[in-house]
């Protein structure tokens, strides 16, 4: 009888052990997991907010867009982008680069001729060639013409500028004004949407 008492014990003890162990497992393995799950969670948390911070940022650019045209050796200025800042955002699915604190575009024609455009902020997105211009935006052409409006479009390929925001335009002639236009960089072909508008600018 005592034996088999004694059996009965050592019989309990193992099963309570077991028990004691599978129960410890069950809590490593479940703060394991707790932990593996929140590390992971503050990567994800990472990777967000660097898929929203830029790339690279680069003061004080000044940018040249060249090119050599055939049967000729000497390379010509197209473009000169300058601004005191700007923030790249290659890594986004829709690339572009942000110019926080405006620009200054200096565009030239094949005889060398000048034309400005300046804002107070712009986005280049790379995909299309088209420049956002925003906050007095002025363009002002070697025949000196002005065009002042708040936001425009410029597409750099076609050398083309377009918007569907009040402007005002100062030339030779007079003064017009109206709500949106496109028109070719040196106006000459220049089409309006709607003419006249009651609407202020400081310039």
């Amino acid at each position: 009888m005592l034996d088999s008492k004694n059996y009965n014990s050592s019989e309990t003890l193992m099963v309570i052990n077991k028990t004691h162990i599978i129960k410890n497992l069950v809590t490593v393995i479940a703060v394991t997991l707790f932990f593996s799950c929140e590390n992971n969670f503050s990567d994800v948390q990472k990777i967000g907010v660097l898929q929203n911070q830029p790339v690279g940022e680069a003061e004080n650019i000044d940018l040249k867009y060249t090119e050599l045209q055939e049967n000729d050796t000497v390379t010509h200025l197209l473009a000169n982008l300058l601004s005191p800042k700007m923030l790249d955002y290659s890594n986004r699915d829709f690339s572009f680069s942000e110019f926080p604190e405006g620009i200054m575009l200096k565009t030239y024609d094949r005889e060398g001729k000048l034309t400005t455009i300046t804002s107070d902020y712009a986005i280049f997105y790379d995909d299309t060639n088209i420049i956002d211009l925003r906050g007095n935006v002025v363009i002002a052409t070697h025949q000196k013409d002005s065009l002042f409006t708040e936001q425009l479009y410029y597409n750099e390929k076609l050398e083309w500028v377009f918007t569907n925001k009040p402007w005002l335009y100062k030339d030779a002639a007079g003064t017009k004004h109206g709500v949106g236009f496109d028109a070719d960089k040196d106006f000459k072909n220049f089409q309006m949407l709607e003419m006249g508008g009651d609407f202020e600018f400081d310039n």
